[in-house]
């Protein structure tokens, strides 16, 4: 590569997803010039190929079913769905998305931006060429090279293939091909039954266009949370008409003229061929780091393919990273927060250190599940006394109200006066928003006294959390005598195991 007429910075971020975005934006608040470097689309998986367009997709799922049912006093009558219309309105909101950041990155251009610092946006695939140095190839041929004090890496993940049957997105897709379907498929197949299946799974259910069929390799779904979760996921799932195979996983598939031949085996040994129009492979994710020639600026990725980083994301002096690169969950909002930190870190801005216990999460189904700290696994695991207590949604005057009482939350406390928050998971209306409260609650170390001092108003879906939170302390207004299979108090001990729950104090 030419490397005359270097320009120079003082950081360079390799991608252009929210994390990448955000981690400039950072840098531009402290008045750095950032050359910012993106290879595919502005946006990246967060935007073009997952959370927004699955999240459109979901949004537009749930209002179909809304309108489909008919409890609620009213009928629709004939609806009409065209699934080239709405493929068009998910890209119009990708789009909407990527117009605003470009038009950001235009208006802080050199060009443009005559205040403190700048952010060069350049299309193009970078590697590096020495630890200060990263070239950029175009698409048209052409290359350049720039020099930068610091790098932050946020290239994020592409969905991990099938060893021997990869993705020809068009019949056997991947969560970034998804928008590829022309049309509704009769009969799709689902591989994985982590969050990114399971919502695929709800989506095309929802739409009630196509036979969903979730191949799950354990024997629960969301394995890595409650038994209790994951059940109330399954039953919506089934109860929305998927047919989930446990213990099952792919062997081969066989392409026909005008279908697929799924083979599956099972734990017993047994095996199943099951005819399908489409599959969508949803098995994970791999960071996107191939490109990047990383021996050039003296780091490698490890044996799994991420790059390890320290506590404050720096790989190597000053060299950082954030989201999917590394080894921590694959999730917008941490990558966003991450490379925000490592920014604030390399140039010495006033921070505090990142935690990630209260880092919460929204799976969405139908209805969403939310969730934050830790699980009765977790505790579990880590030998943590804990007290849980279970609200159903059914007693919540909101969810009546909405006729949305399917649900629950989920509050974890520590046994022992102070009752500090643990964790909570929920299911249904609004979960998103609700869960948040606790996050923020958690953050400040605070335990159950300390929450009840405020006024929930009503009717809200928060106020579920308010009695869910007196239920720990047996003051609910309503009581688990007279409502045994919706309120539900529980002790856990590592030395003892389940215990008895002691009446609490007035």
């Amino acid at each position: 590569m030419d490397q005359q007429n270097t320009d120079t910075y003082d950081l360079c971020v390799i991608g252009c997803g929210p994390g990448g975005f955000a981690g400039a934006m950072r840098a531009l608040d402290a008045g750095k010039r950032v050359c910012l470097i993106e290879a595919d689309e502005i946006g990246g998986a967060g935007v073009k190929w997952g959370a927004l367009s699955s999240k459109t997709m979901w949004e537009l799922a749930k209002d179909y079913t809304v309108a489909k049912r008919e409890d609620r006093g009213y009928r629709v009558g004939l609806i009409d769905i065209d699934y080239g219309e709405l493929r068009a309105t998910v890209l119009a909101a990708v789009k909407e998305k990527q117009y605003q950041m470009r038009s950001q990155l235009e208006t802080f251009s050199p060009a443009c931006w005559s205040g403190p610092g700048s952010i060069t946006y350049k299309s193009g695939a970078a590697e590096f060429v020495s630890e200060h140095e990263v070239g950029i190839n175009r698409a048209d041929g052409s290359q350049e090279v720039i020099r930068a004090d610091y790098f932050l890496i946020a290239t994020g993940s592409a969905p991990r293939d099938l060893p021997d049957i990869p993705c020809d997105h068009r019949r056997i897709l991947n969560s970034d091909s998804i928008l590829a379907l022309t049309d509704f498929p009769r009969r799709m197949m689902i591989i994985g039954a982590g969050i990114t299946g399971c919502e695929y799974a709800t989506i095309f259910s929802n739409f009630r266009q196509t036979q969903v069929t979730l191949v799950d390799n354990r024997e629960r779904v969301l394995r890595y949370e409650d038994a209790d979760v994951s059940a109330f996921v399954e039953a919506n799932l089934e109860e929305n008409g998927v047919t989930i195979l446990h213990s099952a996983r792919l062997r081969t598939i066989y392409q026909k003229p005008d279908h697929l031949e799924v083979v599956l085996t099972y734990a017993d040994g047994h095996a199943q061929v099951i005819e399908v129009d489409t599959v969508l492979v949803s098995i994970g994710r791999i960071p996107r780091l191939a490109r990047l020639r990383l021996e050039k600026a003296g780091i490698q990725a490890d044996q799994y393919g991420y790059l390890a980083c320290d506590e404050n994301c720096c790989v190597k002096n000053h060299i950082y990273a954030a989201g999917d690169v590394t080894h921590r969950p694959a999730l917008v909002n941490m990558a966003v927060m991450e490379s925000r930190y490592a920014v604030k870190h390399m140039f010495g801005i006033k921070r505090w250190p990142l935690t990630y216990h209260n880092l919460s999460t929204v799976m969405f189904f139908y209805p969403a599940v939310a969730a934050v700290g830790l699980s009765e696994k977790d505790c579990q695991e880590r030998g943590i006394a804990y007290r849980v207590a279970t609200y159903d949604n059914a007693l919540v005057p909101r969810a009546i109200a909405m006729r949305a009482t399917r649900g629950f939350i989920k509050i974890l406390v520590t046994d022992d006066d102070a009752f500090k928050l643990l964790g909570m998971r929920a299911g249904g209306p609004q979960v998103s928003n609700t869960i948040m409260s606790i996050a923020l609650l958690m953050d400040q170390d605070k335990g159950i006294h300390d929450v009840l001092k405020s006024t929930y108003p009503h009717p809200t879906m928060s106020e579920g959390i308010q009695e869910c939170l007196r239920l720990l302390l047996g003051k609910s207004i309503y009581k688990p005598q007279a409502f045994p299979n919706r309120l539900r108090v529980r002790r856990w001990h590592p030395d003892k195991g389940y215990l008895e729950v002691a009446s609490s104090k007035r």
